[in-house]
């Protein structure tokens, strides 16, 4: 697992009017949450943090008044049109401390018929801090229509447990139906002809 380090800066303005201000600055607004103390209020640099939380489960470096500490992001927001980070809740973790995760779930390959439908998009799982993956592969190759890939059929990463059951369906290969349209029959269409030779046909009212 990379880790980014980013240098934090103290808050101690707070509201939406204050979050804005620090937007506005380039900055992100966090809080870091530590087991048994009280929450830490800070910025973050926003294009470092931007960039670190594309990768799924990243582990950030928070360095703060020269006192750095290991990191997770639990929950980020983002603006729903910019897709701008507008706060992040980071997790205080140390290094061997095992924690749960939900891990992205991605489609490698190709099947030989078919299409691959992955149905479980993220898989909760327990590793070591430094050790969540920040996805987990599913090789399709080779299957065909109506093959299954569940949870025990996947090798995980050394050290990472999956907390779901062993039964759980990852992956189905289908194939795509196509519903065709309905022609009309031969006596259908003759009598269409018939009705419409007959409104051709018909005199004109007497005046």
């Amino acid at each position: 697992m990379v880790e980014t380090q980013l240098v934090a800066e103290a808050r101690t303005e707070f509201g939406k009017g204050a979050a804005r201000r620090t937007r506005r600055a380039g900055l992100v607004p966090a809080v870091m949450h530590s087991r048994g103390e009280m929450p830490i209020h800070v910025s973050l640099p926003g294009h470092g943090t931007y960039l670190a939380l594309r990768q799924a489960n990243a582990v950030l470096e928070i360095e703060l008044d020269g006192k750095k500490s290991l990191t997770i992001a639990r929950e980020i927001q983002r603006h729903p049109v910019t897709d701008v980070l507008e706060h992040v809740d980071l997790q205080v973790v140390r290094r061997g401390e095992k924690i749960e995760a939900d891990v992205p779930m991605r489609i490698e390959g190709e099947p030989v018929a078919g299409i691959a439908i992955l149905d479980m998009q993220e898989l909760r799982v327990r590793a070591e801090a430094l050790q969540v993956p920040d996805h987990i592969a599913v090789s399709v190759d080779g299957l065909t229509e109506g093959d299954v890939i569940r949870l025990a059929d996947l090798v995980l990463p050394a050290n990472v447990e999956a907390l779901a059951e062993p039964e759980a369906v990852i992956v189905t290969v289908t194939v795509p139906r196509v519903i065709e349209e309905e022609l009309p029959t031969e006596v259908e269409e003759e009598d269409e002809e018939l009705a419409e030779a007959e409104g051709e046909e018909a005199p004109a009212e007497e005046e």
